[in-house]
C-alpha cells in the first residue's frame, strides 16, 4: 500500500517578518532609570498582606468609569504641580526621554499615584471611551477624580472668613468651558474667593475648563446651586451686595461703589446675558464702558470687571 503523501509543503522562514517583535519596543527605559519604580514597588508590598493578597481596603485596579482623563504632557505637569486629586499616571511604554515625563512621574511617585506603563493604543483607546477620539496625549495621561463642587453656603462662609471683603463670581447660565476656565483664571488673579454655577445648562469644572484655567481650578473654589436665582438671594441676606453685568446697565463698573464692600457679580450667558429672574435679584445692574465694540466675550467682561473691583479695593486701603 502507498504511503498517503502530504500537501503540507516544506516550512518557510520568517525571511525577517517577526524580527522586529523580537528586538522589543525602543525607547523603553529600563527600571534603574524609572524614577518612580522604587515607591511604586514599596506601594504594591505595602498593600500585600502575608499571604500577598491585598488587604482590607486597598484600591482597586478597576478604573471608574466616572473619572476623567487629561491629556498631553504640559497640562499633566501642570495639574500635578497644581495638585490635582488623581488617581493613575498612565505613560507610553515607548516614550523619548523629555524631562517633563520624568517630573510628572516623580511627582505623581511622590504623591502616591499608581504610575502605570501601557502601549499607545491601550492610551488611544483610554481617550476615545473617555469622549476624547484623536486626542494628542504624547505618550502622558491623568486619570483624575470627578470635581468635587462646594455649597454656595460653604463658599460663602470661607469668603467671611477672609481678610478681606467677599467678591464671589456667579455664572448664568454660561455654557461654553473655555470661559468658565478663564473667568476662573481671571476670579483668581483680581483676588475673588470662588465661583457659583447653576447645576443644569451651565459649563462644569471638566478638562477643557482645567486646561483653560492653566491649573486655577484646583486652587479655586467652584460652588454649585439646585437655584442659582435662590443662591444669590441667600448671598443678599448675608450681606453680600449682588451686581450683575449687562451693556444696558444702570451704572458702570468703574464708578461703583459697592466695590469695596461685600460683593457677588454675576456673568450672563454667551448670548442671551442676564434671564429674568437673576436679572431681578440684582440690586444693581452695570455695564462696561467700551467704545466700538458691539459687547464684550463673557469672560472677557468678568475680568475687566475683576480688575475694576480690584484697583477700586485698593484705592480704598
Amino acid at each position: 500500500m502507498t504511503a498517503k503523501k502530504s500537501k503540507k509543503g516544506p516550512t518557510k522562514g520568517s525571511g525577517g517578518k517577526g524580527r522586529r517583535s523580537l528586538e522589543g519596543k525602543s525607547g523603553t527605559l529600563p527600571a534603574s532609570e524609572r524614577h518612580w519604580y522604587d515607591g511604586k514597588q514599596r506601594q504594591r508590598a505595602a498593600k500585600r498582606g502575608p499571604g500577598g493578597g491585598q488587604q482590607d481596603g486597598a484600591r482597586s485596579e478597576r478604573r471608574s468609569d466616572s473619572s476623567d482623563l487629561l491629556v498631553g504632557r504640559n497640562p499633566v505637569v501642570e495639574a500635578l504641580r497644581a495638585g490635582m486629586p488623581a488617581t493613575r499616571l498612565f505613560l507610553a511604554n515607548s516614550l523619548d526621554p523629555d524631562d517633563r515625563v520624568n517630573e510628572a512621574a516623580k511627582m505623581a511617585g511622590a504623591r502616591g499615584i499608581d504610575v502605570v506603563e501601557v502601549t499607545k493604543t491601550e492610551l488611544d483607546r483610554r481617550c476615545e471611551s473617555n469622549g476624547q477620539p484623536g486626542a494628542v496625549h504624547q505618550g502622558l495621561v491623568l486619570q483624575v477624580r470627578p470635581y468635587q463642587y462646594w455649597a454656595p453656603e460653604g463658599l460663602l462662609d470661607a469668603a467671611k472668613d477672609s481678610d478681606t471683603p467677599p467678591l464671589i463670581v456667579a455664572l448664568d447660565g454660561v455654557t461654553d468651558p473655555h470661559n468658565l476656565g478663564a473667568i476662573a483664571r481671571s476670579a483668581a488673579a483680581f483676588g475673588a474667593h470662588g465661583l457659583v454655577i447653576p447645576e443644569r445648562r451651565s459649563a462644569g469644572v471638566n478638562m477643557t475648563a482645567w486646561k483653560t484655567s492653566a491649573g486655577t481650578l484646583a486652587r479655586l473654589p467652584v460652588a454649585q446651586a439646585t437655584n442659582l436665582t435662590r443662591a444669590l438671594e441667600g448671598f443678599k441676606k448675608a450681606g453680600l451686595f449682588v451686581v450683575g453685568l449687562d451693556a444696558d446697565g444702570d451704572a458702570q463698573i468703574p464708578d461703583l461703589e459697592l466695590a469695596t464692600g461685600p460683593l457677588v457679580i454675576v456673568v450672563g450667558s454667551e448670548g442671551k446675558g442676564l434671564s429674568r429672574l437673576v436679572r431681578e435679584a440684582c440690586d444693581v445692574v452695570a455695564s462696561i464702558p467700551i467704545g466700538n465694540a458691539e459687547s464684550l466675550n463673557a469672560s472677557v467682561a468678568a475680568g475687566v470687571s475683576l480688575y475694576a473691583v480690584s484697583r477700586r479695593r485698593a484705592e480704598a486701603v
